[in-house]
């Protein structure tokens, strides 16, 4: 008897039980739903959220296994092992001793992630009776994307189990959350566990491990990886160069170096009319404006170089889009259709203000130069509020012309 039988078979058996919910999502997650819907008129389409939710994964699977590899090269680069030089193209850098160190990080990452995730999600539809969507299936593969490397297994648990619970559960499951689930994952990890969030130690893979044996007394030397944005909010020089923050040779979270692989995956989320351009490219100008004000204040001399703020504030406005998680937090969350804005003028207001508010937070917040993410969040609050007021100009606008041709 094949899979699909056995399946069958299980489903049917359990139906009209508690138990159904996760049998139907096993069978519904290997299989197309058989069911049909049954007088009415309804809507006849290709896609549904299944398909739907593995196209986003299919454009963030790139971002993933570029990252592997980049967890490697950050760790040989720290160690001396290859040097800053190595071209993106170099054998040394596509070597397997990269890819393994980067499965043995990474992987682990992925797996806590989905189990834990997805465990609370068929608990929850067990217990309220209501099936399992696929809405995690992208938010488990984000998750593993946008933290350091490093970051303890079980660490990463119990925040996926905050973020499942607190920020979509207890809204009613996918669809009903107000915060996007990932971000607000990574929002915790960040306040409840800030030393593993940032500093220059916790992108680059084994550099605490090799700080704290230092200090044990041990003669190795330490490993430093401080991301570009920690270097500017501190007013140091960097020496990486724009191709290497367009490839993405950069230490930063697992998946959110690379800006051709995220812009990439973009249009393909564009192409796919999955992802909302109009939020993407009013981020990106939001960014650059703001970028623009602060390379103005610099140049007209209101804050000088021993200004803490000097080293963002003087970075050139497009290089904002190049560093840090802005790119990645553009193309795959400010554009999660849940918790953004659903109408088109509220999307450019939307995403305009993420685009400004991340770069006003990076700049203005040393200690935590990376503002993409709590401006997502801040927004999805007021993403229903944007909409309201949308909406309700429009109806203004066509009560006064159907005044005016009555009149």
């Amino acid at each position: 008897m094949s899979l699909k039988s056995n399946l069958h078979n299980l489903k049917e058996k359990y139906k009209g039980t508690k138990m159904a919910p996760a049998f139907n999502a096993l069978h519904t997650f290997l299989y197309l739903p058989n069911e049909t819907t049954h007088g009415g008129t309804h809507i006849k389409v290709a896609d549904d959220l299944k398909r739907t939710m593995n196209t986003v994964i299919m454009s963030l699977i790139p971002c993933l296994i570029f990252g592997m590899f980049n967890a490697g090269y950050q760790h040989y680069l720290a160690l001396g092992e290859i040097s800053q030089a190595t071209g993106f193209f170099d054998s040394v850098f596509w070597s397997w001793d990269n890819l393994v160190i980067g499965l043995w990080k990474v992987l682990p990452l992925v797996i806590v992630s989905y189990g834990v995730g997805l465990a609370i999600e068929f608990v929850f539809a067990v217990i309220k009776g209501h099936e399992v969507e696929e809405g995690y299936l992208v938010t488990g593969m984000l998750v593993p994307l946008i933290v350091p490397v490093d970051t303890p297994l079980w660490m990463l648990a119990v925040a996926v189990a905050f973020g499942v619970v607190i920020g979509k559960e207890v809204f009613g499951g996918t669809g009903m959350n107000i915060l996007n689930p990932a971000l607000t994952i990574r929002a915790f990890l960040f306040f409840a566990y800030p030393t593993w969030m940032s500093g220059d130690k916790v992108w680059v893979h084994g550099a605490v491990a090799r700080d704290k044996a230092i200090a044990a007394g041990e003669n190795l030397d330490a490993i430093s990886g401080e991301t570009i944005l920690g270097s500017l909010a501190q007013g140091k020089e960097i020496t990486y160069s724009v191709w290497d923050m367009f490839t993405g040779l950069i230490p930063g979270s697992v998946g959110e170096t690379s800006a051709v692989l995220i812009l990439l995956g973009g249009l393909f989320l564009i192409f796919t009319k999955i992802g909302s351009w109009r939020i993407m490219l009013s981020s990106v100008l939001g960014a650059l404006v703001m970028g623009l004000i602060f390379n103005g204040v610099v140049d007209a001399g209101w804050i000088g170089e021993g200004s803490k703020f000097y080293g963002l504030m003087s970075t050139e406005f497009w290089h904002h889009l190049l560093i840090g998680g802005f790119a990645f937090g553009t193309v795959f969350m400010a554009t999660d259709p849940v918790t953004a804005s659903q109408t088109n003028k509220g999307k450019w207001i939307y995403g305009f203000l993420i685009g400004f508010i991340s770069i006003l937070i990076r700049v203005f917040n040393p200690a935590y130069p990376e503002g993409v993410m709590l401006a997502i969040l801040l927004m999805n609050v007021f993403a229903p509020t944007i909409d309201h007021y949308v909406v309700q100009g429009n109806v203004k606008r066509r009560m006064k012309r159907l005044k005016a041709k009555t009149a």
